[in-house]
């Protein structure tokens, strides 16, 4: 059977006979020339002679799925896509306008082909993508990448998540393709058995960096997916940065020689992604892997702060990604104390109208404290959950909202950002509170988590009453690309600088990542990334940015 008929026998022709070579079993060429007809057969295309404006001669053949209009000539590529409609009106046709075709040639062919591709209107799509606002991004950062002189570390943010894993190791990769060596490092732990999983089945070659390490061995920086050094980081503040990568613009400038920080996606990967395309490196299997679920994970299965360039990243990738690799990370062992952890949480919990409030008391794994929120989401009439538990001498909280006035990131700010540091997204945010003498205190544990309980569940409560918080859009323009773009009459850097929710959105690891991450967006890092640290709460979201 002839799935595919391709008429004439044009510069376009012949590049699609080649291209559809190894499924030269469903093609078949119909072509006025007898001596490229002649030469196709002997390349065993099933090619023959004849007229392909001809709808009789067409009406004879066997109807195929798709036909290609693909002579050089205009006017005759008008009449072929006519009689390929009229002999076979179920056939997606598909149509070259040839070449120059004028106005009037390409709306012919527009009214009977199912898609024309004009090659004036493709060479300046392609021409303004690339000499636009994109095309000068990319060109900026590999022009960054290849001044680095001596291997440049992409550092993603304190127990990263898998969009800040996936988006450091795409970047080491565009950095290797425009001839800069490039190492992942990362500070903290990756604790959550999805970020385990993600690394572990990817073979993720990653550096753990204790804090205050000496970079001095690295001819550049790269911050991904959070944007300021020293902020849910262990680098020093003072470190010169070349490269930030980042989907939560703060409210503060950011000092780099590059900078991409476009809050209107869901993942640093998709941002990732564009680059990729941009300088045509097509991502190998673990890294397209990596990528595809970093969007996954941050937009919540493309279901929070989605946009239509994540779904166009996610499309790109998936042809190049191991799904069945996919739904092994997915699917990680739970660990009997997080097991307990929601246990604890379910049996302990408190309604407040649609909010619900809970502690666990002592706990090791602070990941399991996102997941718990994440779980109790889920039960009915609940719009609002707040966890928190205590470990090594800090009260770990980790929020999660739904269909909800109230903007969980700056209401965990408003009630312990005076006493530690907290921060989120409006949908996920945590908070991390030192316990300071009450940790001395002799008492049995039960007696230590009822007055934590009474703290900081009371002052919770009495925030999310008493106001609602709508998000703080980013002060950068979509053409921002580094600071030398920035004039000072343009940034009132006193006014951002001094800015007290500057940094509180940070984010953590997968899960406790977030809910630390809002802690230490609190010491300078933004609202909205430590958000993304609580979003991973559940499966490796909360990314610690």
């Amino acid at each position: 059977m002839t799935s595919r008929l391709v008429l004439g026998c044009g510069s376009l022709a012949g590049d699609l006979v080649t291209a559809l070579s190894e499924r030269r079993d469903d093609l078949a060429v119909l072509a006025a020339d007898e001596n490229a007809v002649r030469t196709m057969r002997e390349e065993g295309v099933a090619a023959e002679t004849g007229d392909p404006t001809d709808p009789e001669a067409l009406a004879m053949r066997e109807a195929p799925e798709t036909v290609a209009v693909a002579t050089d000539d205009p006017e005759r590529n008008v009449a072929a896509a006519r009689a390929a409609r009229t002999a076979f009106p179920d056939a997606f046709v598909f149509a070259y306008a040839g070449i120059e075709p004028d106005a009037g040639a390409v709306a012919a062919l527009r009214e009977v082909a199912d898609r024309v591709v004009d090659p004036t209107t493709e060479t300046t799509d392609y021409l303004v993508e690339r000499v636009g606002e994109r095309g000068v991004r990319t060109r900026k950062l590999a022009s960054v990448l290849r001044d680095i002189e001596g291997t440049l570390a992409v550092v993603a943010h304190n127990n990263p998540d898998p969009d800040a894993i996936a988006s450091a190791v795409a970047l080491a990769r565009i950095a290797g393709a425009v001839g800069c060596e490039a190492e992942v490092c990362y500070f903290g732990d990756i604790s959550h058995q999805e970020n385990r999983a993600f690394v572990n089945l990817l073979e993720f070659d990653l550096r753990t960096l204790e804090p205050g390490a000496d970079l001095a061995e690295y001819g550049g920086v790269a911050l991904v997916d959070h944007s300021r050094p020293g902020v849910n980081d262990g680098l020093p503040e003072d470190t010169a940065v070349d490269v930030v990568i980042d989907h939560h613009p703060p409210r503060y400038p950011v000092e780099a020689r590059f900078v991409d920080l476009r809050s209107d996606v869901g993942a640093t990967s998709t941002l990732v992604v564009d680059y990729l395309r941009q300088l045509g490196v097509t991502p190998d299997r673990a890294v397209a892997t990596g990528l595809v679920f970093g969007i996954h994970v941050d937009t919540d299965a493309f279901t929070r702060e989605v946009s239509p360039a994540d779904f166009e990243a996610a499309a790109f990738l998936q042809p190049h990604a191991d799904l069945g690799t996919l739904e092994r990370i997915e699917s990680p062992n739970m660990s009997v104390e997080t097991l307990e952890t929601i246990g604890k949480a379910i049996d302990n919990r408190e309604h407040h109208g649609t909010v619900l409030v809970t502690g666990v008391g002592r706990i090791s794994d602070r990941d399991a404290l996102a997941q718990a929120a994440d779980r109790l989401l889920d039960l009915e009439g609940v719009n609002v959950t707040f966890v928190h538990g205590i470990s090594d001498g800090t009260v770990y909280v980790s929020a999660r909202a739904r269909g909800t006035d109230v903007d969980l990131g700056e209401t965990l700010r408003d009630a312990f950002g005076q006493i530690g540091s907290a921060g989120g997204h409006a949908d996920m945010a945590g908070a991390q509170i030192s316990l300071g003498l009450l940790d001395e205190v002799e008492s049995d544990d039960q007696g230590l988590a009822e007055v934590v309980h009474a703290v900081v569940a009371d002052r919770f409560l009495e925030t999310v009453e008493s106001d609602t918080r709508r998000v703080v859009r980013d002060i950068y323009p979509d053409d921002f690309t580094g600071i030398e773009d920035l004039d000072a009459a343009d940034l009132a850097l006193g006014d951002i600088t001094e800015d007290p929710d500057d940094g509180a959105d940070e984010e953590p690891d997968a899960g406790a990542a977030d809910d630390e991450q809002a802690a230490d967006d609190e010491q300078g890092a933004d609202d909205e990334q430590a958000a993304d640290d609580e979003q991973g709460a559940d499966s490796g979201e909360d990314d610690g940015d």
